[in-house]
């Protein structure tokens, strides 16, 4: 046989109860990194729905970013150490991005609350404006309290807020 007819030839497996302790637990340690990874992934891509389904595109775009990515030559099967690292890079980006999605979320709920005051008192919150954007709501509307008729509401005090017709 030569050389080149070898290399055709399929290995040969072991059967399960061959395999050394050793192997069998790197077996059960790849598993249970890559079932934790998936589950991670998982978790990454609902933040991201979330992130979009409150309109923080910005958000999801700085969410959906990649960490560093890894260059390899050849495609090739990861070590343990290596798997360890791409799980705790996931579960850091996780954390991240659920505090990130809380913070944008109290943000949101703060301008609510503003927009309210200044509906019940356009007078205290004169020429404020508040973006849908910064409300958490889709489109380009800007609510802005404004002398309801130009310079004379201004003197006189009446004042009003206003919605945009949307982007310009």
């Amino acid at each position: 046989m030569s050389g080149a007819e070898q290399t055709l030839q399929p290995p040969v497996r072991d059967a399960p109860g061959d395999r050394p302790e050793a192997l069998v637990g790197e077996i059960a340690a790849r598993r249970s990194l890559r079932s934790q990874i998936a589950k991670l992934e998982r978790d990454l891509a609902d933040t991201l729905v979330t992130c979009f389904a409150h309109a923080s595109v910005d958000l999801a775009a700085e969410i959906a970013e990649p960490s560093a990515p890894t260059s390899a030559a050849a495609p090739r099967l990861l070590t343990l150490r290596e798997l360890e690292r791409q799980r705790d890079d996931l579960a850091r980006r996780v954390v991240q991005a659920r505090r990130r999605l809380s913070e944008r979320a109290t943000e949101h709920e703060r301008n609510r609350v503003r927009l309210e005051r200044m509906l019940l008192e356009p007078g205290r919150h004169r020429f404020q404006r508040i973006a849908n954007r910064d409300l958490g709501l889709g489109g380009c509307g800007v609510w802005a309290v404004r002398p309801r008729l130009g310079l004379i509401g201004m003197l006189a005090g009446w004042w009003e807020v206003k919605l945009s017709s949307g982007c310009p």
